[in-house]
């Protein structure tokens, strides 16, 4: 059953949001595919947290506590700010159409999602989300994530449409 979908409203940007660049030419190949769709259907675009400076050298904790300051320096207030995290919230395709459709609607400044680095999230960031989402209960590198990510979301914008993308 397609969607009717009419276009979100202007003002609403979706942005990923990833620590760090990403390594693997592969993958940034893929990202690019996808993102370049996602242009047909949204004000979209990617920010690139840099990496913390000798981060490398610190403990797994304190790397999350200055990756998660470097995100809160950047987000608003108004800014409804989801976790990609492996505990979160799992939808299929369809539902995460539907997801996309009601947050589209809401007219937040901006739909930040959020890719953490190698060990996760700060507890700041996690009390600042608004909402954590899984996007499989296994686990999948930090940066194999952005393209799976952008994949289920161009999936998702194309099933609003009733594109023929997604078969069920």
């Amino acid at each position: 059953m397609a969607i009717k979908y009419l276009a979100p409203p202007k003002k609403m940007k979706v942005q990923l949001w990833y620590i760090g660049k990403t390594s693997f030419p592969y993958l940034e190949k893929g990202m690019q595919l996808y993102i370049k769709r996602l242009e047909r259907y949204l004000s979209f675009s990617t920010a690139i947290i840099p990496d913390v400076k000798k981060g490398n050298k610190l403990p797994a904790a304190q790397l999350k506590i200055k990756e998660g300051e470097a995100v809160l320096k950047k987000i608003n207030p108004s800014d409804f700010l989801v976790l990609l995290d492996e505990r979160g919230e799992e939808f299929t395709s369809v539902q995460f159409s539907k997801f996309m459709e009601q947050k589209l609607l809401l007219g937040n400044r901006r739909l930040i999602f959020l890719i953490g680095g190698a060990y996760g999230f700060s507890e700041q960031i996690y009390q600042r989300a608004d909402q954590k989402m899984a996007l499989s209960k296994m686990t999948f590198s930090h940066q194999m994530i952005r393209l799976f990510f952008l994949e289920q979301l161009f999936r998702a914008m194309s099933i609003l449409r009733g594109e023929p993308y997604h078969n069920e």
